[in-house]
């Protein structure tokens, strides 16, 4: 278990922190910190957000300042229930891939990884942030959705390291 751990551990730290390929999805999509018309610092602590819900203004783009200052690695993750679900499946089979390369020594890439559906780590609407460490999330949110923001990495949104997302 520990190894298992530690396997996962090292390869969300391999995972980039800023998307390269940006999507667009139908709530919004990723937009320049510049042009951000209001910041939002949010914590991540192990295993909850603070603050645990946020209100955004359809147009409104939000520069989102994350902060983890848990003991462990943390996602900030926009997007629907379904969403998230498909993330964190795909994030388990990411884990136990990743704990048999590290045991076979088979190089994968990481930096490639794209779960399809607008959820990838590359889709812009994910940071994964390490202990101790300071990320940005800027999004333009288009429309009223019902989305979330959450931590997929495995167990977390369950433990309840979840909230809602109010776009008016």
């Amino acid at each position: 278990m520990k190894r298992l751990f530690i396997a996962a551990t090292l390869a969300l730290a391999s995972l980039p922190t800023v998307a390269s390929e940006a999507q667009t999805f139908a709530f919004g999509e990723p937009a320049p910190a510049a042009k951000a018309t209001r910041t939002v610092e949010v914590l991540l602590k192990d295993i909850a957000f603070e603050p645990g819900n946020l209100q955004v203004k359809a147009g409104e783009t939000v520069r989102f300042v994350l902060i983890n200052e848990g003991k462990l690695p943390h996602e900030f993750n926009l997007g629907d229930k379904a969403m998230h679900a498909e993330h964190q499946k795909e994030m388990i089979a990411m884990q136990g891939k990743l704990f048999t390369a590290g045991m076979n020594n088979d190089g994968m890439d990481h930096g490639q990884m794209n779960h399809g559906g607008g959820h990838a780590h590359a889709g812009g609407n994910t940071v994964l942030v390490m202990p101790g460490q300071r990320a940005e999330l800027t999004w333009t949110f288009r429309k009223s959705a019902p989305i979330e923001f959450a931590c997929n990495v495995p167990g977390h949104y369950q433990a309840g390291m979840v909230g809602a997302m109010t776009i008016e």
